[in-house]
């Protein structure tokens, strides 16, 4: 079986049994999203950069210490991990965590499109600007779970783990999220009407 089929466990189990590529696949499988989640979070191309690396510092030191045990769930604990580092960088810096503006990283560069027309392509690249700039209104805690939620792939569990709130609390954000995105969507549409 080639490597790239193999589940994240067995990469795993690879790596820990002494073979690097294991966790090569497993990084490179992941890196778009982990990096994306930081980015969006310090705003920062080499801080995330930083943040992005001391990640896998602690992921490679953590399964080398034989103290691995999230059975089948390697993404979500990467996440919590670099989520804990971000919070610990904003602790030291006594900063609040921002989304990224519209410059810098395109957290959509991660999406492929095949075939699409020219019109297609500017019209779903315009759609994504907005998109983030409308994130970029939304209050920190909402956008916090926004992207721990489609970016991170994480459950709402984990969520509430890593903002240290219930899930009630990391669901009502999500929903508050979605709501004002919603809000400004509609708003958006309706001046595109009237003008």
């Amino acid at each position: 079986m080639k490597l790239k089929q193999k589940t994240d466990q067995e990469l795993i189990r690879l790596y820990i049994s002494g073979d690097e590529v294991g966790l090569e696949v497993l990084i490179d499988r992941y890196k778009s999203k982990i990096y994306t989640s930081i980015y969006l979070l310090v705003k920062d191309s080499y801080l995330a950069e930083d943040i992005f690396q001391d990640t896998f510092i602690k992921v490679i030191n953590t399964l080398r210490g034989g103290r691995y045990n999230e059975e089948g769930k390697f993404l979500p604990w990467v996440m919590r991990i670099a989520h804990n580092l971000v919070i610990d960088y904003y602790r030291k810096e006594r900063r609040t965590p921002v989304v990224v503006n519209s410059e810098g990283f395109d957290i959509f560069d991660v999406l492929h499109f095949a075939d699409e027309s020219a019109e297609a392509r500017i019209i779903r690249e315009q759609t994504h600007r907005d998109l983030r700039r409308m994130i970029q209104l939304l209050p920190d805690d909402q956008k916090e779970v926004l992207i721990m939620r489609h970016y991170g792939d994480m459950s709402f569990k984990e969520i509430a783990d890593v903002t240290d709130v219930s899930i009630n609390t990391a669901l009502g954000r999500m929903r508050y999220a979605l709501n004002n995105l919603r809000k400004m969507m509609y708003g958006k549409e309706l001046a595109l009407k009237i003008g």
